[in-house]
Parts: structure tokens; C-alpha cells; sequence
């Protein structure tokens, strides 16, 4: 079983930066595709990121493009989601999640394992 714990959420200003690392153990880090996805209340969960094992795919929803980054280390077994010019409807607790794919996947069905979460406020 792949564990996997999510940190770096808080409240911000709009127009604030934030880095949401997510660690993994368990299992080789190596072999997923790591992605992360976000939940508004009241909404369904959506896809955000993701980056293949290597790191040399990568995806975003329109709605992030130009202004997150995701990143991954394997000999550390940390990805991450550097957020920027964040606005108030980024507001949402953010799930760092891993699966196995051939690709950078945006299908919420190829990720089997899931962090808890970290909260991301954004204020206006």
C-alpha cells in the first residue's frame, strides 16, 4: 500500500504563492503517476495536475495553466504543486493522489491512492 500525506495548504491573499508537497512511502514512489485534485464544498472532486513517473509529462486543467507547476523527486519520493497567483475560487482542500499510467492522466479512475488532503483559502 502506497501512504501518501499532503502539506503546505493555509490561507493567502489572492495574488499569494503557496507549495504543497505530498511524501510518499510503501511502496516504489517511482512507478506512479502522481496527481493532484481538489474539492470546493459542495462540489465534486476535480482534477487539477499530474505528472507522469518521470516527470517529463505533464498536465493541467485550463483553469491552473500559466499558474501552478507540478513537480516530482523520486529519490525523495515527493511531488509537488507549486500554486501561484492564487484566486479566490482556487479555494479548496487539495488531494495529492497516485496510480499507474503510461501517461500524465487526468482521469480521476487511474488514481488508487489518495492522501487526506491539505487546505487551501484563498482571501480576497
Amino acid at each position: 500500500q502506497l501512504q501518501l500525506v499532503e502539506s503546505g495548504g493555509g490561507l493567502v491573499q489572492a495574488g499569494g504563492s503557496l507549495r504543497l508537497s505530498c511524501a510518499a512511502s510503501g511502496r516504489t514512489f517511482s512507478v506512479f503517476v502522481m496527481g493532484w485534485f481538489r474539492q470546493a464544498p459542495g462540489k465534486e472532486r476535480e482534477f487539477v495536475a499530474a505528472i507522469n513517473w518521470n516527470g517529463r509529462i505533464t498536465s493541467y486543467t485550463d483553469s491552473v495553466k500559466g499558474r501552478f507547476a507540478i513537480s516530482r523527486n523520486n529519490t525523495v519520493n515527493m511531488a509537488y504543486l507549486d500554486v501561484n497567483s492564487l484566486k479566490p475560487e482556487d479555494t479548496a482542500v487539495y488531494y495529492c493522489a497516485a496510480g499507474l499510467s503510461a501517461d500524465a492522466s487526468r482521469d480521476i479512475a487511474t488514481y488508487r491512492h489518495w492522501g487526506q488532503g491539505t487546505q487551501v483559502t484563498v482571501s480576497s
